[in-house]
């Protein structure tokens, strides 16, 4: 089979940000379907299957807070963050509270997290020359958040924590490393312990991607403060989310001045430097990601909510992983922390790719919201990443002597495509009752069983 069909067939497995709730968040409606009663976990349950929606989380908790914060914004006639008829404050106080609440001393509004990512690389001084270390298996952005600054992107393949492997870390570091992003995928985190010592020791910077883990933590730390530098995102799949929306943090001042620089056209406004101490750098062509008001204003009325998100879907998902952990030989997703695993799903391992299909049609014929990891891309095989296509034929990237030699397809990924093919995945909601909990516990082992 060739790379193009290759990356054709991987494709189709692929489910994007955007479309993912089609497969793995089912809808359900309708009168509810009586299958009898089973005998698990020591007692009798119904099996009368619950109406089982883990639909998307910041939006289950809109409420009349986002609503003020909306018409504070529309009253006072300003919607840009910089001046208006009013005194326009949402965006300023909405990355004060969150650089407080993310441990860090600098937060950056920012209108994506793909956004975040390019200002993340920029302040991270990255460039024409050097390597950029990126999980095999992780979302576009970071990927097209080194190409364009002309950087190289390297892949390293994921463990069974679904995040970047610090062994295969290790083995991709060369002098031209300058940082490695590590993703924090699915809502579940990187061991960053090894990762933090891996990069020390070879001055290599460390990016947290929180995208899909935003209020996760690590031994204490909330994810995005361990790294240099850390980026979320608010966009609807999200913890928290105004739609659209990201955000950087950092504790470094020129870190964060080459971001704040970078996201106004490589202008300074005088409050970042308010923030961060005199200027360090001279002004030079950026890009135009300024977040606005409305959107600071929802942020601001999530993140005092956030706490509650948090607890009620860890609740959910520890209930899960709780009853289905004695199963005899189960392989459940490593988590290096799993107190600070933000409970998005539930993931365990079958035997090989035809076992896991098994399971999940099973699962869904049960009408549990099971899937593929989903979410995200196997960057190294896609069609356009294999065949090294940028904006330009010129660009940067590809065309230095370690470019044109860095070859991607599945031989680059074979240890994540092995796990991708393994492992199932169960979406959690934060608005599930412990009805829902127990019949996704009750079908995980009654379907798990039937195929060991």
């Amino acid at each position: 089979m060739n790379t193009k069909n290759i990356a054709k067939n991987t494709e189709k497995q692929s489910i994007t940000r955007r479309n993912f709730l089609k497969t793995s968040c089912i809808a359900l409606s309708g009168a509810a379907t009586s299958l009898g009663t089973q005998k698990l976990l020591g007692k009798e349950r119904p099996t009368e299957i619950p109406n089982i929606n883990p639909g998307y989380i910041g939006p289950q908790f809109f409420d009349r807070h986002e609503e003020e914060a909306l018409l504070e914004v529309l009253e006072s006639r300003s919607p840009f963050r910089y001046w208006g008829s009013g005194k326009p404050t949402k965006v300023l106080h909405f990355e004060e509270n969150f650089a407080k609440y993310m441990g860090a001393r600098f937060a950056l509004g920012v209108t994506s997290g793909t956004a975040a990512l390019d200002c993340a690389v920029t302040g991270l001084g990255i460039g024409p020359g050097d390597e950029v270390i990126v999980p095999a298996y992780t979302w576009w952005s970071d990927y097209t958040c080194v190409v364009q600054a002309g950087a190289l992107p390297v892949f390293a393949d994921i463990d069974n924590t679904l995040n970047i492997d610090p062994i295969d870390l290790k083995r991709k570091i060369t002098p031209r490393t300058k940082a490695v992003i590590a993703v924090h995928l699915l809502g579940g985190l990187c061991d960053m312990d090894p990762i933090m010592d891996i990069a020390g020791k070879n001055s290599v910077a460390v990016l947290e991607d929180c995208a899909q883990c935003v209020g996760g933590s690590y031994k204490g730390k909330t994810l995005g403060s361990i790294g240099d530098v850390g980026i979320y995102s608010f966009q609807v799949n999200k913890m928290m989310t105004s739609g659209e929306g990201g955000a950087l943090v950092t504790s470094n001042p020129l870190i964060y001045e080459r971001s704040a620089r970078f996201h106004d056209m490589g202008t300074i406004n005088r409050l970042f430097l308010d923030r961060s101490g005199p200027s360090q750098v001279q002004t030079f062509a950026g890009e135009n990601f300024r977040m606005n008001e409305f959107t600071g204003a929802v942020l601001g009325a999530q993140l005092s909510k956030l706490d509650t998100m948090l607890t009620q879907l860890r609740s959910n998902a520890e209930s899960v992983y709780n009853g289905i952990k004695n199963l005899p030989g189960i392989r459940l997703r490593n988590r290096p922390d799993p107190k600070g695993d933000i409970g998005y799903g539930v993931y365990f391992e079958m035997k090989d790719k035809a076992t896991r299909n098994r399971c999940i049609e099973a699962l869904r014929k049960r009408r549990v919201p099971a899937s593929t990891l989903s979410g995200s891309v196997m960057l190294p095989v896609q069609e356009s990443v294999i065949n090294k296509r940028t904006r330009h034929p010129n660009w940067p990237s590809f065309n230095s002597p370690q470019g044109k030699k860095m070859k991607y397809g599945p031989d680059s990924c074979r240890q994540t495509l092995g796990i991708f093919d393994r492992f199932v995945q169960v979406r959690m909601g934060a608005k599930y009752t412990r009805r829902i909990n127990d019949y996704i516990i009750d079908s995980i082992r009654m379907v798990y069983n039937s195929l060991v």
